[in-house]
């Protein structure tokens, strides 16, 4: 499995294969859906599987006011899309050559060219070549002159709505974390370096880590119960995170706070990746240090109830 990260970079070998094109922030489940045919027609041709993707996100360039902030960046989505168990991942400079190509040219020296595309599988919504001037259709089209199949994947539907990048921001930013889980396949996390808090929590309330993260897209501001992985290792511990500006202490930069659950065996991690699973509270202010302590607490005992009744879920469920 390899990651590519330019048209120079390609192998000479590289295809003929099965691709999907788009941005794919997230690798949601309606991206997993479609890499998952992408997969079954390449291992029906005996050809490679190959997903195509962009940095930066085209809009950053053409119409960068309306940019969308990002779930991954462009590493962590190939490497999400390998683990869905793609061949190849080609992340693909999107500069302003790359975007003066009409939908012909983008086909005739990339698609069929480069890449040696042979089925090519993409959204309903698909939109390529110069000023977003071919769709799906037309991508058919040329499919038909530059001897490549088309296949339009249709948007996964659950429970009444349609799995989208933009959708999975909203309820991030809104705190439902929850949902947002549902519609990536997994939870969302958050990773970065711990850094020196302002040591209030070990003196007075809770010891925590504090993450210093580049994500674009961050939880509403409030506590949640999550799952801490250290990045350097194998370990990782339940935990309970603060996302906000601890205003019983008068704070103004927002923080991420994170307390174990678990015993801290060994070296603190010097980086992290948290885990969001579920909405606790919002994050108010207490009249004193010790409140909050307590409240922390109370905070702590609904998580570990949380962990308790997931184990035993999965204990029923093991046949």
């Amino acid at each position: 499995m390899s990651i590519f990260r330019s048209l120079a970079d390609l192998p000479a070998n590289f295809g003929p294969c099965s691709i999907t094109i788009g941005n794919f922030d997230g690798v949601h489940v309606g991206h997993q859906h479609i890499i998952r045919r992408v997969i079954a027609v390449a291992r029906e041709r005996g050809i490679k599987s190959a997903a195509l993707t962009f940095d930066p996100h085209p809009t950053k360039l053409v119409a960068p006011s309306r940019a969308p902030r990002l779930l991954t960046t462009p590493e962590q989505r190939a490497r999400l899309m390998l683990d869905q168990g793609l061949d190849e991942v080609l992340i693909l400079p999107f500069t302003a050559e790359i975007a003066k190509l009409t939908p012909e040219e983008f086909v005739r020296e990339i698609l069929a060219g480069k890449l040696r595309a042979r089925v090519v599988l993409v959204g309903d919504n698909f939109r390529f070549g110069h000023r977003a001037a071919g769709d799906a259709h037309a991508l058919a089209e040329l499919g038909v002159k530059y001897g490549f199949e088309t296949a339009i994947v249709h948007p996964v539907i659950r429970r009444g709505r349609v799995i989208s990048s933009s959708e999975i921001r909203r309820a991030i930013e809104a705190g439902n974390v929850s949902l947002a889980c549902r519609m990536l396949g997994r939870p969302y996390a958050l990773e970065g370096r711990v850094v020196q808090g302002a040591g209030i929590g070990s003196k007075q309330t809770v010891p925590t880590l504090n993450l210093e993260t580049p994500a674009e897209v961050l939880p509403k501001t409030g506590v949640y119960i999550t799952r801490t992985h250290d990045r350097a290792g194998a370990r990782e511990w339940p935990s309970i995170t603060n996302v906000g500006y601890r205003p019983t202490f008068n704070g103004h930069g927002l923080t991420i706070e994170t307390f174990l659950l678990a015993k801290l065996e060994g070296e603190q991690p010097f980086e992290i990746s948290v885990e969001f699973l579920r909405w606790v509270r919002d994050e108010r202010k207490f009249e004193s240090p010790e409140a909050l302590k307590a409240q922390i607490l109370r905070d702590v005992r609904r998580a570990e109830w949380y962990f308790r009744r997931r184990a035993g879920l999965r204990l029923v469920q093991q046949p």
